[in-house]
């Protein structure tokens, strides 16, 4: 606070006040004290004049008075307000005024707890000289303005940026105004916002930006060092499941431990950064050759394989990965990293769970993605998409007793095309729902058609996709197509993937829903899978179909036939059915008698076969 003014007998609104008074005794002297008439209106001339003097003086010191209460006005708004941090020392360097802002500022709640104190007390070592020399040019008559570091009371460093301005009275300088300005907070948001351009908020690790900048950096080195370089795009497989299953915090927290893996693994003279999602970029430096990189690479996609423990929950997550390498000398950091990207995009269409190293014959597989997803979506609206039917037959009778519906796509341009050529994309795309809702609804179509012309009709079985079962209304969209095509829901049966077994309490509440439908469920490419037997026992499934795979090598792989057994024996104890794949041999159909397996699917029998010529192997009974 300001000290108080002590009173002063010869300001000059006291001194004019003397004067009127003295006037006017003079006048009264001379009036009443003085015969002479000549001397009365001398003594009463001075006195007038001393009188208007008095006058003049005391409309003066008013008008000083109020300028000075003015700026008084204007010092003490100052030292109260909170915007701006002051501090006032005398020349021996002892604070003899501050405002509470101030001493906010250094920590101390009441400004009492500095008045008195050498400035120096709350001043760095290392500013300590430049603090002094500046005060020193400040009792010179100079404004100095610098950079100095003060502890703050709790004892951490606070940067400062202050002006040392003279205080000024009767034209000497009696002290020192120090006005305050904290750099801390403003450094602390730059470092912030610095943070939030070039770091995921999540994980910690670089994004995008930095990743980007950090390639081109190495790229430069590299093509002047001569050395080999990387850029390593990974993916996990189906995380969307992980989301749509365990929920958004489940799904942060696999992200942790994955950007906390993938920072294990890495070397000093590596670089690792999270794109979006759960797309991760890997930059390997100094790669001596092809051969290395994919045995680091494998080594990198196995560790973020290893189950994740999602507060209790063990959860098997693969990853796939693209590969660019620097062998062009006109690729920059954005081709190479474009190039990992189309890496990536193509082994997630082989199933995933791969590496595949970009090739220069790809350069137009972007456009001809693009070309390829406009094109299912035309196919969608103009009705392109046809059913084919693979017969599934009884071993022990050789009769018919189900059926697959398999998607062809009637090509204007390309001809018939089998999945492999637009389900992954349609699948990557989101299309694969409008998609797989068509093959619902006309595999029920077709079915009851064969059913009203007295056909002996069995069950068709559709495959479910990923993106499908995770819709919460999957039970009420069959349920509707059922009504709609008014096929017995016995007639129809779907089939899904160990793959999508991740969250058993939700897989098994939406696969209880549909089956209280009446449909029938079948897990497809048995074996494959990563997950346990445990949950045939829990999940409402009436057959199982043994991956084509193992039906192949039956009769060359012992593994492989004792596989089979073990299947086919635990499926029965389990009042299963169980359907092979890919029988195309007398031979495999003998075995799979000889394991007493149920049923049959293969080109041994039948081929995929449009409607028509399905419809004549049903009349044939």
């Amino acid at each position: 606070m300001l000290k108080r003014k002590q009173f002063n007998w010869l300001e000059p609104s006291l001194v004019s006040g003397y004067l009127i008074v003295l006037s006017f005794a003079w006048i009264l002297i001379a009036m009443f004290g003085i015969n002479s008439l000549k001397y009365q209106v001398v003594l009463g001339t001075v006195g007038a004049v001393l009188i208007a003097t008095a006058i003049i003086l005391m409309l003066r010191t008013r008008r000083i008075s109020s300028t000075t209460n003015f700026h008084e006005s204007i010092v003490s708004t100052l030292f109260q307000s909170n915007a701006v941090a002051l501090t006032l020392i005398n020349h021996e360097g002892n604070i003899i005024e501050l405002n509470d802002t101030s001493a906010h500022m250094l920590g101390y709640d009441q400004i009492e707890e500095l008045i008195g104190k050498p400035i120096m007390t709350v001043i760095e070592q290392s500013s300590q000289e430049s603090l002094i020399a500046a005060l020193q040019k400040v009792k010179e008559g100079q404004i100095e303005k610098l950079n100095i570091h003060v502890l703050h009371r709790s004892a951490f460093p606070l940067e400062l940026q202050i002006s040392c301005e003279p205080v000024i009275q009767d034209s000497k300088v009696i002290g020192s105004l120090i006005v305050s300005h904290d750099l801390s907070d403003h450094k602390r948001n730059l470092e912030r916002i610095r943070y939030m351009a070039y770091y995921d908020d999540m994980t910690g690790l670089p994004n995008r930006t930095l990743f980007q900048l950090r390639l081109d950096e190495s790229l430069l080195r590299a093509k002047e060092d001569q050395k080999m370089l990387s850029v390593c795009y990974i993916d996990l497989d189906n995380f969307k499941l992980v989301n749509a299953s365990f929920g958004r915090e489940y799904a942060d927290l696999m992200l942790l431990q994955m950007a906390d893996r993938l920072n294990r693994l890495l070397s000093t003279q590596d670089f690792v950064a999270r794109l979006e999602g759960d797309a991760f970029a890997l930059l390997l430096n100094e790669i001596d050759n092809i051969d290395q990189l994919l045995v680091r690479s494998q080594h990198i996609l196995d560790i973020i394989s290893e189950p994740y423990d999602l507060k209790g929950v063990p959860v098997h997550m693969g990853a796939s990965m693209g590969i660019a390498l620097n062998l062009d000398p006109t690729d920059d950091g954005f081709s190479l990293f474009k190039k990992a990207d189309m890496a990536l995009v193509k082994v997630k269409e082989s199933s995933g769970g791969h590496i595949l190293i970009y090739s220069e014959e790809w350069n137009n597989s972007s456009y001809e993605r693009l070309k390829l997803q406009h094109e299912i979506h035309r196919a969608i609206q103009r009705k392109e998409f046809e059913l084919y039917y693979q017969p599934q037959y009884d071993l022990i009778h050789g009769r018919i007793v189900g059926v697959e519906a398999l998607i062809r796509w009637n090509h204007p341009t390309k001809g018939l095309l089998s999945p492999i050529h637009f389900i992954p994309l349609a699948e990557e795309s989101g299309l694969i729902v409008p998609i797989g809702e068509w093959v619902i609804r006309e595999a029920c179509r077709q079915n009851k058609e064969w059913l009203d012309a007295g056909l002996p009709i069995v069950p068709v079985a559709v495959n479910l996709s990923i993106r499908q079962f995770v819709r919460n209304e999957m039970d009420q969209q069959i349920k509707q197509i059922l009504e709609e095509t008014q096929l017995p829901s016995q007639y129809l049966d779907i089939e899904i993937t160990e793959s999508m077994s991740i969250d058993m309490n939700e897989m098994n509440r939406k696969l209880i829903a549909i089956s209280e439908l009446g449909v029938g469920i079948s897990v497809d490419d048995f074996g494959t899978g990563y997950s346990s037997f445990h949950y045939l026992k829990s999940f409402p499934i009436t057959r199982l179909k043994i991956d084509r795979s193992f039906v192949t090598d039956i009769l060359n792989e012992q593994s492989h036939a004792e596989i089979v057994s073990a299947i086919i024996a635990m499926a029965h104890k389990l009042n299963l059915q169980v359907i092979a794949e890919g029988v195309e041999t007398t031979e495999q159909l003998e075995f799979l008698r000889t394991l007493h397996c149920d049923e049959m699917q293969g080109y041994l029998k039948s081929p995929p076969i449009p409607g028509h010529f399905f419809q004549k192997l049903l009349f044939a009974g």
